[in-house]
C-alpha cells in the first residue's frame, strides 16, 4: 500500500484521495498534490474483480446484468469488451470502453473480469 502525503495545513496523517485531489478528513483541506507528491503515491492500479491488474487495450468481460442508463437496454453477462482505456472517470468509474450495440461508456472495475 502506497504512503499519501500529511495534511499541509495541519499535518494529519490521515489524509485520502477524491478523485485528483487529497483530502484531510480532520481539518476538511482539499488540494491538489505536487509532483513530488504524484510521485510518492505511485501509479494507479486498477484492479477487476478478480483482482487481476487491467491495463490499457486490455479485453474484459462483463461479470453481471447492468441496466444502462438512458436506454431501455440491458447489458447482459458474458459481453466482451475490447480494447479498454483506463480513467479517472466520474465516481468510481474507471473505464472507457465502446461496448458493442451500446457504443462508449464509462464502466467500473468491480463489475468486469480481465479475458
Amino acid at each position: 500500500m502506497s504512503e499519501l502525503p500529511g495534511c499541509p495545513k495541519c499535518g494529519s496523517m490521515y489524509t485520502y484521495e477524491m478523485g485528483a485531489l487529497l483530502v484531510c478528513p480532520e481539518c476538511a483541506h482539499e488540494w491538489a498534490p505536487t509532483e513530488n507528491e504524484v510521485s510518492q503515491t505511485g501509479p494507479r492500479v486498477v484492479k477487476d474483480s478478480a483482482g487481476n491488474i487491467l491495463a490499457d487495450g486490455d479485453s474484459v468481460t462483463i461479470i453481471k446484468d447492468m441496466k444502462v442508463k438512458g436506454s431501455s437496454a440491458t447489458l447482459k453477462v458474458g459481453t466482451k469488451v475490447k480494447n479498454i482505456r483506463l480513467i479517472d472517470g466520474p465516481g468510481d468509474h474507471d473505464i472507457d470502453a465502446k461496448v458493442d450495440g451500446f457504443g462508449p461508456m464509462n464502466l467500473k472495475s468491480s463489475i468486469v473480469k480481465k479475458a
